[in-house]
C-alpha cells in the first residue's frame, strides 16, 4: 500500500483562492490546487493488513461535521524556510478530530506524531532566503477565506513524488 495520511479536503473554491496566491517566491515548488488539504494525521508507509486495520477504526469515528476557516499565511523551517502555507483559524472540532486520530494511530502502535499544526501547504521551498519568504509574506499573508463546512474527512495515499501530490482518496468518512 502507499504512504497514508488522513485529512480534510479544501473545497474547489477555497483552493481557487489560494491558487491566486502562486507566485512571486523563486525556488518554490507550488502545489496544485486540487491536492490541497488540511493534514489530521500523517499514517506513512504500512502494509495491507494495517492499512485495512487503519481503515476500520477510522470508520468508528462519530463526530460532527464543523464550520473552518483559513486565516494568514506562514512558513515552517525559520532561518532555513521549508515552506509556505495558510493556517486555519483556532477550532475545537478540528482539534478535537485530530486528537482522536491520533489516539486511533497511537493504539494500532505507530510512533506519536510531532505537535500539531493545521495548514495548507502553499509551497516547498528550495533556496528561497529567509528575506524573499517574509516579502512574500508581507504582501500577501494577510489571506482569510470565508468559513466552509467540513462534510467529512479522507484517507488519502499518496505515491513518492516532488511537491506534493497527486493524492489519492482511498476512504472517506462522514461527520454526522
Amino acid at each position: 500500500m502507499p504512504r497514508l495520511f488522513t485529512a480534510i479536503e479544501i473545497p474547489a473554491q477555497i483552493g481557487l483562492d489560494l491558487s491566486m496566491l502562486r507566485g512571486g517566491l523563486s525556488g518554490a515548488r507550488w502545489i496544485d490546487p486540487e491536492n490541497y488539504h488540511v493534514t489530521l494525521r500523517f499514517v506513512g508507509d504500512v502494509d495491507d493488513g494495517l492499512a485495512r486495520e487503519v481503515m476500520y477504526m477510522l470508520g468508528q469515528v462519530r463526530r460532527r461535521g464543523f464550520e473552518m476557516a483559513l486565516s494568514g499565511l506562514d512558513q515552517f523551517g525559520g532561518h532555513k524556510p521549508r515552506s509556505v502555507f495558510a493556517a486555519v483559524r483556532a477550532n475545537t472540532a478540528l482539534m478535537e478530530l485530530q486528537a482522536e486520530h491520533e489516539r486511533i494511530f497511537q493504539r494500532l502502535g505507530l510512533s506519536p506524531d510531532r505537535a500539531y499544526k493545521p495548514h495548507v501547504t502553499l509551497a516547498r521551498l528550495r533556496d528561497a532566503s529567509s528575506r524573499q519568504v517574509a516579502d512574500y509574506l508581507a504582501t500577501r499573508g494577510d489571506y482569510r477565506s470565508p468559513p466552509f463546512q467540513v462534510p467529512r474527512f479522507v484517507l488519502f495515499s499518496s505515491r513518492d513524488s516532488v511537491g506534493g501530490g497527486p493524492y489519492l482518496v482511498e476512504a472517506a468518512y462522514p461527520l454526522a
